[in-house]
């Protein structure tokens, strides 16, 4: 059995998205499926077809700077078809964004290949995140409209939560044709309760400092103006606080703008990326971790993966009350949740939560029992091998024996 993935992006680029995916391929091939992966021209402009990366090989799709959106998919469906003549898959496994699914939509229409669609947010919904769309303009119902096209074509659908699931059954796809593959963590990669580096404490100027941190993309869905609003509150009562930010993005520019401006420089510490083999370094530094996303619909409907993460390295964390959220973590339980979008509310748990470290023991304990027991990639890849049969199913093939192991 070959399975096509069609990507976004890849590996060696750094996302959740990218990470998601490696771990898909990984425990796929451990299963003992085989896997094919080919990137769209969004992986970025070159005349590349295949490279190797980390053992594992990537196709990619050739392409010029500047490639508009209708040539990139148009590329994008060339390549599918050269992949499929060339390689023989059995199936096409899609990825979102939608403008992946459509290309292999219309390579079905020759090549008879079931298509998967993993739709793992809405493509209208990423638009009003990234600024390139209006909620309720044309351009915002159009991207909708053609992404339940692709979900009512698709032979099965697959998603990462039920908040996205639901959302898609609203749209007329029936419910047992839509399959839930949650997000997870290798547990197994995860250091569990290692305390902090001395010598990196020191080089940060950390030591002997109370440490509230973030790590990931400085996305605006994340809230970080919140946080770094709430640590400023905080600091009269505890001077000893530090607020570590670790990684990059969009909003990094106006978060220094507003550390300087409310003059926290020197209580605010913004590391840049970091390798993804040393971001474990850096996650032991903190003491409580911050998830403040802002309540909007992406971040109601979607489930990052940095709260599961932080559960399985014994991480304390404080998270918004976004529906996202609400679904990975119980509060008081596994983590702590606070009203959304509320600057003196985050204040308020981050503080709560540091009283209560008499907690965090029995705490850690359970949100690292609880992504051992339900959130990990094994249980969530094996769910494949199910919709894999029914997508056959709906184009005359039967299963292979071998991919129901």
């Amino acid at each position: 059995m070959r399975i096509l993935h069609v990507l976004d992006h890849s590996i060696p680029l750094h996302s959740g998205y990218t990470f998601r995916t490696l771990a898909i391929l990984r425990e796929q091939r451990r299963r003992g499926w085989e896997s094919l992966q080919l990137t769209t021209p969004k992986q970025g402009a070159g005349e590349a077809r295949e490279e190797a990366v980390d053992g594992l090989r990537l196709l990619r799709t050739p392409s010029r700077p500047g490639t508009g959106l209708l040539e990139q998919m148009r590329l994008t469906a060339a390549r599918i078809a050269e992949v499929v003549r060339d390689e023989r898959p059995d199936l096409i496994h899609a990825h979102s964004p939608v403008l992946n699914a459509l290309p292999a939509l219309w390579v079905r229409l020759t090549q008879r290949l079931p298509v998967v669609y993993e739709m793992r947010a809405s493509w209208e919904d990423a638009g009003v995140d990234h600024g390139t769309v209006r909620p309720g303009s044309a351009r915002y119902r159009a991207s909708r409209a053609l992404e339940s096209f692709a979900l009512h074509r698709a032979d099965q659908v697959t998603t990462i939560c039920e908040g996205l699931r639901g959302d898609i059954v609203a749209r007329g796809v029936p419910a047992d044709k839509v399959t839930v593959i949650p997000n997870a963590v290798d547990v197994a990669s995860f250091r569990f309760g290692v305390p902090a580096d001395p010598a990196l404490l020191s080089r940060l100027g950390l030591t002997g400092c109370t440490v509230i941190g973030f790590a990931g993309s400085f996305y605006g869905y994340e809230g970080l103006h919140l946080l770094v609003d709430a640590v400023g509150r905080l600091l009269p009562a505890r001077p000893d606080l530090r607020l570590l930010l670790v990684g990059g993005g969009p909003q990094e520019a106006a978060l220094k703008e507003q550390v300087a401006s409310a003059g926290l420089q020197q209580q605010v510490l913004f590391t840049g990326r970091v390798p993804h083999a040393e971001v474990q370094r850096y996650y032991e530094l903190i003491d409580l971790l911050a998830y403040p996303r802002l309540p909007i619909r992406l971040t109601e409907l979607v489930t990052p993966l940095k709260p599961l993460e932080a559960m399985a390295q014994g991480r304390v964390f404080v998270a918004s009350d976004v529906g996202g959220h609400r679904e990975l973590v119980r509060h008081g339980e596994t983590g702590y949740l606070c009203p959304a979008g509320d600057a003196a509310a985050l204040a308020t748990a981050l503080s709560d939560a540091l009283a209560r470290r008499d907690e965090w023991p029995a705490l850690r304990e359970r949100a690292r029992r609880f992504v051992e027991q339900e959130r990990t990639w094994v249980d969530s890849v094996a769910r494949y091998a199910e919709v894999y049969r029914h997508a056959l199913a709906r184009r005359g093939r039967a299963l292979p024996a071998a991919l129901g192991a």
